[in-house]
């Protein structure tokens, strides 16, 4: 039996990194929650710690798991390919470059990480 490739998962949140938007955007959670503009964000880590159910799938996960705030996939992907997204997104490395995984309307309806790793695990088989 062939053993599967891993395949390459870039998971783009709604958020710029560094530690100054980091504190802005758990402010925003606290005080503002149903504001928030990062639902990927909000389902993975809480106010200041990544979910624990989270973080135990991504840490048993065999596929590549890429975690990039927007400013910082712009600068890796966005001048070599001019791809145009809405964030958050979780995109998948192809041989027709990155493609929508799990798009921004279908991450919103989210409301759990649990959620999250079960629709993952639906589609990367």
């Amino acid at each position: 039996m062939e053993k599967k490739k891993p395949k390459k998962l870039i998971f783009v949140y709604n958020a710029n990194s560094g530690r100054r938007n980091a504190i802005i955007d758990s402010m925003h959670k606290i005080f503002k929650p149903s504001t928030y503009d990062c639902n990927l964000c909000d389902i993975t880590f809480g106010v200041v710690s990544e979910n624990r159910e989270w973080k135990k799938f991504r840490e048993a996960n065999p596929n590549e798991l890429d975690f990039l705030h927007k400013d910082e996939f712009s600068k890796m992907y966005a001048s070599k390919f001019k791809y145009k997204f809405t964030f958050p997104i979780i995109l998948i490395e192809g041989e027709r470059g990155l493609e929508i995984f799990v798009s921004t309307d279908e991450l919103n309806q989210l409301k759990t990480s649990k959620e999250l790793i079960t629709l993952i695990e639906e589609r990367i088989d």
